[in-house]
């Protein structure tokens, strides 16, 4: 028997996935997934993803996010031969850039950890001796240790007239979660179909159902869209590790919400719409931009972090894909319809064949479902 806190126990958010559950690849076409639909506290109901239109209600607004996943996976070697691995996390403060204006300074994870102390240089594309290559190699210098992530802040030195993100995109490779362990699909099928603001080092996922074609029917059914930027970085996927997980503390990750989008939204309210978030990195944006009670633009970092008992704010609805054991996406989906319904529906799915995680099947939470009871604090 759960205690009357049970939401409050990190261990409570835990259900047992077969392995050849995981998702190794994206369905094609995209829209062609499977779409478990939450119709209420009650009822469910089970469809593909391009009923979309169908299930929505004309007036209704979906706010999708626009970032772009970067490669930040790099791989190189100190000057001793030893072999480096490097995920790139968030841009840091900085006063050089490169020739496109990238920040030369970020956070990275790196392996071995161990052995990348603060002055430690890596070098990519080869040693700095190397007479076969006539190109300047990439180096980077680890400038400092940080504590919140086990991560380093890395320094690249760019040759000069070169830009970081050309060295990205020629070495570096979009980082697909860890437990892909076959990859089968293509960077590009990791990246949503509306990617433009290039910064994520993961994709927003419930986004990578949309095409094109799914789009442009949806807003010849008068459902309109919005964007907001939300960089996806350690925040995201960063485990909650405390069993009180009122104690978790998210790392912040750089959200955009503009003032156009404030207005669709403010307007879509007004004449009776609903907001529907297209995966947890809009809800985190939207309601990280309406802490002060109203909705505002929002240029800016949120960390941001929604468990059950969550005053909302501006979110009606939902669309996610199925998330991980204990993580705070399970937390942040059970602040809306509650811990035990999503725990339910994540049975459901299972027992009805459902593809989990980053590439797969995804879940419609409609406005009707919403829990309204008030969690106690105290």
């Amino acid at each position: 028997m759960c205690p009357v806190d049970c939401d409050r126990l990190l261990s409570a958010y835990d259900y047992t996935l077969s392995p050849d559950r995981i998702a190794q690849a994206p369905v094609v076409p995209r829209d062609s997934a499977r779409l478990l639909v939450v119709k209420d506290a009650n009822d469910h109901t089970h469809a593909i993803f391009r009923d979309l239109p169908q299930l929505l209600k004309p007036g209704d607004l979906l706010v999708l996010n626009n970032t772009r996943v970067l490669p930040a996976r790099l791989y190189g070697h100190k000057s001793s031969g030893l072999s480096v691995e490097i995920l790139l996390l968030e841009p840091q403060p900085n006063e050089t850039t490169d020739a496109d204006d990238f920040s030369t300074c970020w956070l990275a994870l790196v392996k071995p950890g161990r052995r990348l102390k603060p002055a430690a240089e890596i070098w990519f594309k080869g040693p700095i001796t190397d007479a076969a290559t006539d190109q300047t190699p990439l180096k980077a210098t680890v400038l400092a240790s940080d504590p919140t992530t086990s991560g380093r802040i890395i320094e690249f030195q760019v040759p000069p007239g070169q830009s970081l993100k050309d060295w990205l995109y020629e070495f570096g490779q979009v980082p697909l979660p860890p437990y892909i362990s076959n990859p089968e699909a293509s960077p590009d099928q990791y990246q949503t179909v509306y990617a433009d603001r290039l910064g994520a080092v993961a994709a927003p996922t419930a986004g990578l159902h949309f095409t094109p074609e799914l789009l442009q029917t949806l807003e010849e059914h008068g459902i309109q869209q919005a964007f907001v930027t939300l960089h996806v970085g350690v925040g995201t996927f960063r485990p909650v590790e405390a069993e009180d997980i009122t104690q978790h503390q998210m790392h912040a990750e750089w959200a955009e919400v503009s003032q156009d989008t404030v207005d669709r939204i403010r307007q879509t309210k007004a004449q009776g719409g609903r907001v529907i978030a297209v995966g947890t990195t809009v809800v985190r944006s939207l309601e990280g931009a309406a802490q002060s009670g109203t909705l505002q633009p929002l240029y800016g970092k949120t960390n941001l972090f929604i468990y059950p008992g969550y005053q909302w704010q501006v979110v009606d609805g939902l669309i996610t894909n199925f998330h991980l054991p204990k993580s705070s996406l399970m937390m942040l989906v059970s602040a809306l319809i509650g811990r035990q319904r999503l725990l339910d529906l994540y049975q459901v799915a299972i027992e009805e064949g459902y593809r989990f995680y980053s590439f797969g099947d995804a879940m419609l939470i409609l406005p009707e479902a919403r829990q309204r009871q008030i969690f106690n604090s105290d």
